[in-house]
């Protein structure tokens, strides 16, 4: 057990709570040793892969030269698309669904990557491609800006946030409360988890399962302070007790006994946000 992430629920809720009807949580740039050597071994594998297929015909070129091509490549478009992800993030607008950012980020680092593709294939193969042919070139970087801001955006986005009203605001009607089923009505709702097709209700009054989608929850269990804590669970913060390792892994132990997990990039958010 760690000290430091281990605290009690008082402790953790004295911190303070995240600003109502804020954006949703955006992604956070600024990353960890880990989180840096993780999207590069990401980059290295997709260009590892880009190499044995031969991929934007250089499938002609030995294999130790298409290497060389794409794993430089991938690396590069993965800092140039590090520092385009910074100024994107800037606008408000962006941040507040990740496949609004994921579309903006592609188109913008799109350009700027059609010429480092076009100066890069030129000096490592010898090739003179002319300008003519950069509307074709785009259009073959922009499908691969899609795919690797696609995979970014889902390894790295923080999950989704729900919000309870202001200290002097009227109390929510929270839709999700309907869906109860009898015996869990009137119950507080501890964390919502999916397995399958169906999702299991964690409550005060025992657990149940449901037959509907994690994110059409989601949006249903605004007004109660939570946050989507792991692509498979959302977690109300009132319910979490405890917070301990697993391994490199962190886990929120909650009301009822049920834990959930956290994935990697939640932990920094959730820590932010004073969850633990």
């Amino acid at each position: 057990m760690q000290p430091e992430i281990r605290e009690s629920a008082g402790s953790a809720r004295e911190r303070q709570r995240t600003a109502v009807h804020e954006a949703p949580v955006a992604p956070d740039f600024s990353r960890t040793r880990r989180e840096w050597a993780r999207n590069l071994a990401i980059a290295v594998g997709a260009g590892v892969v880009l190499a044995f297929v031969g991929a934007m015909d250089s499938g002609s070129a030995p294999l130790l030269q298409r290497l060389l091509y794409w794993v430089p490549l991938m690396v590069g478009g993965g800092l140039l698309g590090h520092a385009m992800a910074l100024l994107v993030a800037k606008i408000p607008k962006a941040n507040v669904n990740p496949w609004v950012f994921g579309a903006i980020l592609s188109l913008a680092l799109t350009l700027p990557a059609t010429f480092v593709v076009w100066g890069y294939t030129n000096l490592l193969f010898g090739t003179r491609i002319p300008l003519a042919a950069l509307p074709a070139l785009f259009g073959s970087v922009l499908l691969l800006s899609v795919a690797m801001t696609a995979l970014m955006v889902v390894v790295n986005w923080p999950g989704r946030v729900t919000h309870a009203p202001a200290a002097d605001a009227p109390a929510p009607s929270v839709r999700f409360t309907d869906r109860l089923p009898a015996k869990l009505k009137g119950a507080v709702i501890y964390a919502v988890s999916a397995e399958d097709h169906y999702l299991r209700l964690h409550t005060s009054k025992g657990s149940d399962l449901i037959l509907m989608r994690l994110g059409d929850a989601i949006s249903e269990l605004d007004g109660l302070e939570g946050a989507q804590t792991h692509r498979s669970w959302w977690v109300a913060r009132d319910a979490v007790e405890d917070t301990r390792r697993d391994g490199d892994k962190v886990v929120l132990v909650l009301k009822g006994g049920a834990e959930a997990p956290v994935s990697r990039p939640n932990v920094r958010a959730l820590r932010e946000a004073g969850w633990f």
